[in-house]
């Protein structure tokens, strides 16, 4: 089988705050007219814990992933082996084991997904290497979230679920399931669920708060949180419409004629106007009087040239 091994530094604490459960990374930035692709991720197995050991009397960070990965790709490891300095006399710690642990993101234009799924898996903590801390027959997750439609989220857990060595029984919905072992510790169990918005969906099948006191191998206290089976999505943004130019023409001022019912005076450049439109002109009147002029030099030699020849 595959696996990965992390090893942590044993005098580092711990970051404050649970493993984000449902939370989907950040969308990708999309230009503003051309649309984007969706985004999605889906994790096999995420552990944030913290190890207290005996002779250092310090706590050491467990932080470790299985199969996490982002659109596009595919992880398929069986297997997730963690190194911790200080524990377990310094051999590798076994996290997870399974039959089946795959994870799957694809992403485009037209829609995203993730899945995630766990078969026959079985998981430890530092200090309990003989006891499994949860073994689940069956455990699968998947977001679906295409364009322009309501994104689906679907989380199952079949067959049977042990912790701490105990057979239990968990209801969909109902309130976790805590199991208290003498001399080992405690484990609390819940269906985690799903939860879609208008644009993403998250599901995760399983989710383990762990508080348990092995006093072996070194370790005196393992604390934190396991979540088994995530997948989350976002839908692409749909593209915007490119604005089109206003064709319509430009509105003409509505320009109203006056009459002189409203009051109103015409002046000097309108009559103007007006006798140009009809032949008429300022020179009219000079024009007038000269032909009255010469039509009376011309009458009045008339008188003087008849009276020359009667005499």
């Amino acid at each position: 089988m595959n696996s990965n091994t992390f090893r942590m530094p044993a005098a580092v604490l711990l970051a404050t705050g649970a493993v984000a459960l449902l939370t989907a990374p950040p969308a990708l930035a999309t230009g503003g007219g051309a649309g984007s692709e969706g985004t999605s991720g889906a994790v096999v197995l995420r552990a944030g814990l913290d190890v207290g050991l005996l002779n250092k009397a310090v706590h050491v960070p467990l932080k470790a992933t299985l199969n996490e990965v982002t659109a596009p790709a595919t992880a398929e490891k069986t297997a997730l082996t963690v190194t911790l300095d200080g524990a377990e006399q310094g051999r590798p710690v076994s996290v997870l084991k399974a039959d089946v642990a795959t994870a799957k993101a694809t992403a485009d234009k037209n829609g995203a997904q993730a899945e995630s799924n766990l078969a026959h898996a079985k998981v430890h903590v530092p200090g309990l290497p003989l006891l499994s801390l949860i073994e689940v027959e069956k455990v699968t997750s998947k977001a679906v979230c295409a364009a322009g439609k309501k994104p689906v989220a679907t989380s199952n857990v079949l067959g049977t679920v042990t912790a701490l060595g105990k057979k239990v029984t968990l209801t969909a919905g109902g309130p976790a399931t805590k199991l208290d072992v003498p001399g080992v510790g405690s484990v609390s169990l819940e269906l985690s669920g799903t939860q879609t918005t208008s644009t993403t969906a998250a599901a995760a099948a399983l989710r383990l708060k762990v508080s348990v006191n092995p006093l072996d191998l070194n370790v005196a206290e393992v604390d934190g949180e396991i979540v088994l089976a995530e997948a989350h999505c976002e839908a692409p943004k749909e593209a915007k419409p490119e604005a089109k130019p206003d064709t319509k023409p430009a509105a003409q001022p509505d320009v109203k004629p006056q009459t002189a019912a409203q009051g109103t005076k015409t002046t000097p450049t309108t009559t103007q106007a007006n006798l140009a439109e009809t032949g008429a002109g300022s020179v009219t009147p000079y024009v007038a009087g000269g032909a009255l002029l010469l039509l009376g030099i011309g009458a009045g030699a008339l008188v003087v040239t008849r009276r020359g020849r009667t005499q």
